[in-house]
């Protein structure tokens, strides 16, 4: 029996892996809404900055927090 392909290491990259992509697709779904906002009102893109800038950090310590997880679970 020939083994083509071997699956060697941690199960924690995949669930890495999944956590950087749901923090990627959260930080493209902000800055759309956000390019969006600003096309549509100009005057209110100083206001929505804030929430930009604050949801663009909620997602991506999403993603820190699955790599912490990783690293420690895994290890």
């Amino acid at each position: 029996m020939y083994v083509t392909a071997a699956v060697e290491g941690s199960v924690n990259t995949i669930g890495y892996g999944l956590a950087a992509i749901g923090g990627a697709i959260g930080v493209a779904i902000i800055f759309s809404a956000y390019i969006q906002a600003s096309a549509r009102q100009p005057e209110s893109a100083g206001y929505n900055r804030t929430w930009l800038i604050l949801g663009f950090a909620m997602a991506e310590a999403l993603a820190l927090f699955g790599l912490v997880l990783a690293f420690a679970v895994g290890g």
